[in-house]
C-alpha cells in the first residue's frame, strides 16, 4: 500500500500519518516525489487502513496495489538513488568502472594489477578472497589474508575495494577490510546472508542469480533494504540459457527494464557473461550504451596463469584499450567515466 501526500503537507500532518501507520504494527518508508511525499507501507495492512488514511489531513491518494518490493520500487522514490562508496558515486552521470582479478593470489599480483587499472581509469578494485567454486577441488581463495592484501593494494593505489561475502558469519570481517560488500550470483537468494549485509552500513553490490527473474532480483534487493541498508547497487552478470557459445547470456535489456522499475543504480559485469576475454570489451561498451551506471571487469596481469577465471580476464593492455572505447561510448551519450 502506498499513500501519496498532498503537496506542501505540513510536518505535523506527516507525523500524524506515520504514527497512525506505525500504530498498527507496520513500517513505513518515506520518499519525495517532486513536490509531494510518498509513504510506502511495509507489512500486511488491513483493508480498512486505506479508508483510514484517506480520511487523514494531508493524504492525497492511497494505492492498494503496491509492488511487493516497496523500498526498491521506483514508486517509492521516483528519482534515481545515488549510492556512494566514499568519493565514488554510483547513479550519477559518470560511469563507474571497477576492475581487478577474479581472485586475490598474492601481494605482488594484486599491486601490479591495481597500479595498472588505476592508471587506465578504474576507481575501484575488485578481488575475491572467499571464492564459491562449483568444484570443491578448485581454488577457494585466501580468506582473511586475501582481504588484507586487497585492502592494502586498494589503499596504496587510491582505489576503493569490493569483495564477495559468502556467509553471514563473514560479514563482520568483511566490514573491517572492504569499502563495498558483494553478494555473488550463487548467493542472490541466500536470504540469511542478504539480511546480514542489510544490517551493516557498508554499500552492497548485488549480482543477479544465474536463473533469476527480474522480480526475484528486485526482491533480493528488498531483503537488504528491509534490513536497514538502503545502499544497494544492482549488477546484471548474465543468465543461464540454452546457448553455450558464451558462459552466460548477457541480458542487456535488464538495464533499461530495471531503470523503469527501481531507483537503485544498475551496473554490468561483462566478464562473467562472456566467459572469453575477446568478448568483454564489446559487452562492456553495450552495457554503457544501454544506460548502465557502471561496470565490474575482471583484469589480470597474467590471465593464462590465473588461479580462477583467467579465460575471461582482460590483460592490462586490453583493459586500457577497453577503457578508451568505454569513454567514447559514454561521451556519445553525454556522460563521462568517473575519475579518481
Amino acid at each position: 500500500m502506498i499513500a501519496r501526500l498532498v503537496p506542501g503537507c505540513s510536518v505535523a500532518a506527516k507525523a500524524e500519518i506515520i504514527r497512525h501507520i506505525e500504530g498498527q504494527g507496520l513500517r513505513v518508508h518515506v520518499g519525495d516525489s517532486g513536490t509531494s511525499t510518498v509513504v510506502s507501507i511495509i507489512g500486511n495492512p488491513s483493508p480498512r487502513l486505506a479508508d483510514e488514511l484517506q480520511a487523514l489531513s494531508g493524504v492525497d491518494s492511497v494505492t492498494l496495489e503496491a509492488p511487493s518490493y516497496p523500498l526498491v520500487s521506483l514508486d517509492s522514490q521516483p528519482g534515481p538513488s545515488v549510492v556512494k562508496v566514499d568519493s565514488v558515486s554510483f547513479g550519477d552521470t559518470p560511469v563507474v568502472v571497477i576492475a581487478g582479478p577474479c581472485s586475490v593470489e598474492s601481494s605482488e599480483q594484486l599491486n601490479t594489477i591495481a597500479r595498472s587499472v588505476a592508471s587506465s581509469g578504474a576507481v575501484m578494485l575488485r578481488g575475491g578472497a572467499f571464492k564459491p567454486r562449483t568444484s570443491p577441488y578448485s581454488f577457494q581463495g585466501l580468506g582473511v589474508e586475501g582481504l588484507e592484501l586487497l585492502h592494502d593494494a586498494g589503499s596504496g593505489n587510491g582505489l576503493k575495494v569490493v569483495s564477495e561475502c559468502v556467509a553471514p558469519e563473514d560479514v563482520a570481517v568483511m566490514v573491517e577490510h572492504v569499502d563495498m560488500i558483494q553478494i555473488g550470483a550463487r548467493n542472490m537468494q541466500n536470504f540469511r546472508l542478504l539480511s546480514a549485509v542489510g544490517e551493516q552500513p557498508k554499500p552492497v553490490l548485488l549480482k543477479r542469480g544465474l536463473m533469476s527473474t527480474i522480480d526475484e532480483f528486485l526482491l533480493a534487493a528488498e531483503y537488504i533494504m528491509s534490513s536497514g541498508n538502503p545502499r544497494v547497487v544492482m549488477c546484471e552478470r548474465g543468465i543461464r540459457s540454452f546457448d553455450t557459445s558464451t558462459r552466460s547470456t548477457l541480458d542487456i535489456s535488464a538495464v533499461p527494464v530495471l531503470k523503469e522499475m527501481t531507483h537503485l543504480p544498475v551496473i554490468i559485469d561483462p566478464s562473467h557473461a562472456a566467459g572469453r576475454r575477446s568478448l568483454v570489451p564489446s559487452l562492456a561498451a553495450a552495457g554503457v550504451a544501454a544506460g548502465a551506471d557502471g561496470l565490474i571487469v575482471e583484469v589480470h596481469n597474467q590471465p593464462d596463469q590465473a588461479l580462477s577465471d583467467g579465460a575471461q580476464s582482460l590483460t592490462l593492455d586490453g583493459f586500457a584499450d577497453s577503457m578508451k572505447t568505454i569513454a567514447n561510448v559514454a561521451g556519445a551519450l553525454g556522460r563521462s567515466v568517473a575519475l579518481l
